[in-house]
């Protein structure tokens, strides 16, 4: 009887220093919802309409925003005067239902009435308009009725520069924003359709390249929350990125708005957009820069038949999120297709093969601290910073730029308790400061048994290499439920 006690005395005391050094912890997560920045998205006044179907197979919302909708007006020397009402609304809006907003800033829609009621208006705002030396010019395109803002106006410019400056003074961290789109031309998106019979005008009717060369690289200094620009800006003709190493250097994303169709890719058509995501280095800024857009509008079943789980064009979209690295795509048209898997299920599903999918692959801890491994298996990493926490301890490091197929360590100066079962008491969970506090960026994670180093007891013990005992030195079958010593060795059973 003294000999097992001895024998006993001892492995508890291994165990015990043995816990004062690096040991595995079992842990149990899963990934069961869309993440917070990431999936397809809806248009904000769809979703509210569509809010009890499809609310939880997306993150976020996309909305237009005019910048005449929030000035009121600017001293002569320059302070320009906001009332942010109408984005407060609208930002309120999209949170009461759990998502983020994905942003797009125009001047020119063609068609639009969203300005003043007419179809077409800039949204340059009044004071601007009201100046002697601002003349707009006017063309029906084949878009629709369009203005176009007058890109030789100094004010003009020298506005577009300071609206963005002051936009993120005040939304740098607000959590209601996920992504920002930015560009000239028809909806921002770096073009006017040549079939319209309005040509681009450098300087007249679409800034200069030294202009926007100008604003992107202010752009670059003062806004922190990850915009995009679109694919579009490729061209030679109207736009400098290409040949110009600086601006290429730019964190910045890419966005394109007929993503998936027919002729998408170099492989299937004339590849214009693909050619266009090359041409624009994605092969690089996809890992610093957000890349989305929106699914094609060529054919009426573009947006109904991109999540046919068989494919379109010969391209599942699971197979093209991938290729791209996509985080966010509008698919507003998607809903209102009559295919068996037009549905919340499979939207939901196509959301969550966008963006990140992190997956925690050990976890241990000291006593004092605990080191989690994490792998990115998504296809794209997060763009802004977020962090493993145990109460309110955060790790060290951010998992933001965490890429696919990548690993990190991550140590969080905090120890991990547990009941006596086994179960934690404070389960890591990932933080954020730039997400909405009803979200939360879950994790994968399957560790189920932790095995500890094998203790040295005399073959004559009494302490049989088949005895199983508990952690009060009781003799237990080997399945109880807990933490049961066996063979040298600690388990936990669920």
């Amino acid at each position: 009887m003294n000999r097992f006690f001895l024998t006993l005395l001892v492995l508890l005391a291994s165990l015990r220093m043995m816990s004062a050094g690096w040991h595995d912890v079992p842990l149990q997560s899963q990934i069961t919802h869309v993440q917070p920045m990431t999936g397809l998205v809806l248009w904000e006044d769809l979703a509210h309409r569509l809010y009890t179907t499809y609310g939880q197979s997306h993150a976020m919302e996309f909305a237009y925003l005019p910048p005449c909708r929030v000035v009121t007006g600017c001293d002569d020397d320059g302070t320009v005067h906001y009332d942010w009402s109408y984005l407060e609304t609208l930002l309120d809006d999209i949170k009461g239902r759990s998502h983020q907003a994905v942003l797009r800033f125009f001047y020119e829609y063609p068609g639009e009435t969203m300005v003043d009621g007419n179809e077409g208006t800039t949204a340059v705002p009044a004071y601007i308009k009201a100046r002697s030396d601002y003349h707009e010019t006017f063309s029906h395109t084949g878009d629709g009725a369009c203005y176009y803002a007058d890109w030789s106006n100094a004010e003009l410019k020298r506005f577009t520069k300071q609206f963005y400056a002051d936009f993120a003074a005040r939304y740098a961290s607000d959590p209601r924003i996920a992504f920002i789109e930015v560009g000239f031309g028809h909806w921002s998106e770096y073009h006017i359709y040549d079939g319209s019979n309005t040509n681009i005008q450098l300087g007249k009717n679409f800034p200069t390249k030294e202009y926007q060369k100008e604003f992107f690289l202010h752009l670059a200094s003062v806004m922190p929350i990850p915009w995009a620009i679109s694919i579009d800006a490729a061209s030679t003709k109207y736009a400098p990125f290409r040949s110009d190493a600086e601006l290429r250097a730019l964190r910045f994303g890419l966005f394109d708005d007929s993503f998936m169709h027919q002729n998408h890719e170099l492989s299937s058509g004339d590849g214009y957009n693909e050619q266009c995501w090359l041409n624009m280095g994605f092969e690089e800024h996809w890992q610093t820069g957000v890349c989305g857009g929106e699914v094609s509008y060529y054919t009426k079943n573009d947006q109904p038949g991109f999540t046919n789980p068989a494919g379109m064009y010969g391209h599942t979209w699971e197979e093209q999120a991938a290729k791209y690295h996509i985080t966010f795509m509008i698919a507003n048209n998607n809903p209102g297709g009559k295919n068996d898997y037009n549905n919340p299920s499979r939207f939901k599903e196509c959301s969550m093969a966008s963006g990140y999918h992190f997956e925690v692959m050990r976890c241990q801890t000291d006593g004092a601290q605990t080191c989690l491994t994490v792998t990115n298996k998504g296809v794209a990493p997060l763009y802004r910073d977020a962090y493993f926490a145990i109460g309110t301890v955060r790790s060290g490091e951010s998992l933001r730029g965490l890429l696919p197929g990548e690993s990190l360590k991550v140590t969080i100066p905090a120890s991990l308790s547990s009941a006596a079962d086994g179960t934690l008491l404070h389960k890591p969970v990932i933080v954020s400061d730039y997400i909405l506090d009803t979200q939360q960026i879950e994790y994968d994670c399957r560790l189920t048994t932790t095995s500890v180093s094998s203790l040295s007891v005399p073959a004559s013990s009494s302490l049989s290499s088949r005895s199983s005992y508990n952690l009060r030195g009781q003799s237990v079958p080997r399945s109880t439920r807990g933490i049961v010593i066996s063979r040298g060795c600690k388990f936990v059973n669920k």
